[in-house]
């Protein structure tokens, strides 16, 4: 009797398996197209677009 009792104690103390999800590889996958899909975007509308400085950041006498 005592045997089966430390063979469950055993048993109790071992880590479950662990299986991988396909929906965290699913999630993976879709971020990583997202970021690509944005990155794309940005190289395609970077050149037009224009940023231009505030008022605060240009000088206080421009002529001299």
């Amino acid at each position: 009797m005592a045997d089966t009792t430390i063979e469950k104690a055993r048993g109790l103390l071992t880590a479950p398996v662990r299986r991988n999800s396909a929906w965290a590889t699913l999630a993976a996958a879709a971020l990583a197209a997202m970021a690509a899909v944005m990155m794309a975007g940005v190289m395609v509308l970077g050149p037009g677009v224009r940023f231009d400085e505030t008022v605060s950041a240009q000088p206080a006498f421009p002529n001299g």
